[in-house]
């Protein structure tokens, strides 16, 4: 077969041949994905680990009951769970070890340590706030703030309910629930009693807790959860929550959700969206069936309340990725390739 010289004009199409097959690899910006969301599985309950017989219910039979039921929760905030002091006080003990005995949350909550009557601020105090929380999403800090007045000793003549014998306030830790999804989760447990000073220490105690919010919480999402001890069916304290409410712009889980006789129970959950993290209830129900003995007796004198949050969130951007992908503005001639013979 005769050969044949390569002319120009070949040799630029084979050029331009070779340029076409070629791939070029190209970079391509952050993908996105759709909103993420989830759910959150979240239960407040004061278990009334005072001990026998202070207790409004039986925690050296009941606690040890309670525990294995938190499982089923991922997030978990306690009222009255409080630790032995060191030294322990003879003959009086308290549950806090019981209540984590059989709990398979990786995140719990240190303790407060019992004052014991060392409190120059509170002398009589004996035991700490008794706010905690498991969790299984991890949690940072957790920061204890007390209630700045109380009213009532273990003499409840006057009509005090004791709140003075403990440091009762509200605490929070920010917790991270997905990648990104941080929220500040409160638990609280509310001065109790109906006089007119624990009226009035109830009202001054929401204010502070608002303002709290207002410089730790600016702008983020928060759950709050607890023992609130407030009758919201009731004046003063439909008046208390209402404007508490609209300080911080939380929600209760009763308006969203229809909870039915249920909805002023002390026990509670309230809500707010922050940032680019949107927050909502699904669902509200008090486990009275579940938390029980045998005998039909219930685990505490409070109801567990459970409740289910829904998160959304904007997608996480992903790394820049690699692709391979024909030039798209058309095949450039590499310098190096040359006009060529072909046989």
């Amino acid at each position: 077969m005769r050969r044949r010289r390569a002319t120009a004009t070949g040799a630029l199409a084979a050029a331009i041949s070779l340029a076409v097959a070629l791939v070029t690899t190209t970079v391509t910006g952050a993908q996105t994905t759709p909103d993420r969301t989830g759910t959150i599985s979240a239960l407040t309950y004061n278990v009334a680990g005072l001990p026998e017989p202070l207790s409004g219910s039986e925690p050296a039979t009941n606690t040890v009951l309670i525990s294995p039921l938190l499982n089923d929760y991922e997030l978990v905030v306690v009222q009255e769970d409080w630790v032995d002091p060191v030294p322990p006080i003879p003959g009086i003990d308290f549950y806090h070890d019981d209540l984590i005995s059989q709990v398979s949350h990786p995140y719990l909550s240190t303790p407060a340590t019992p004052p014991n009557g060392t409190d120059p601020t509170r002398p009589s105090a004996l035991v700490a706030d008794g706010l905690n929380r498991l969790s299984r999403f991890p949690f940072g800090d957790v920061t204890r703030v007390r209630w700045t007045n109380c009213f009532g000793g273990a003499d409840t003549s006057d009509g005090g309910a004791g709140d003075c014998l403990s440091l009762k306030g509200f605490s929070v830790a920010r917790t991270a629930f997905a990648d990104g999804v941080e929220i500040d989760v409160y638990n609280l447990h509310g001065e109790a009693g109906s006089t007119a000073l624990d009226e009035q220490y109830r009202e001054e105690d929401y204010v502070l807790l608002a303002d709290f919010i207002a410089g730790h919480s600016a702008g983020r999402p928060i759950i709050v959860g607890g023992d609130f001890n407030l009758h919201t069916d009731e004046e003063p304290d439909s008046t208390v929550y209402d404007t508490f409410l609209a300080a911080t712009g939380l929600t209760d889980t009763c308006e969203v959700v229809d909870c039915g006789a249920d909805a002023d129970q002390i026990d509670k959950f309230a809500f707010r969206s922050g940032g680019d993290i949107e927050l909502t209830a699904l669902t509200h129900q008090f486990e009275r069936d579940k938390f029980e003995r045998a005998d039909g007796e219930p685990l505490s004198d409070h109801d567990a309340l459970a409740v289910t949050f829904e998160w959304t969130a904007p997608a996480l951007a992903t790394e820049p990725t690699t692709s391979t992908s024909a030039a798209a503005s058309g095949p450039s001639v590499p310098a190096a390739v040359r006009p060529s013979f072909t046989g």
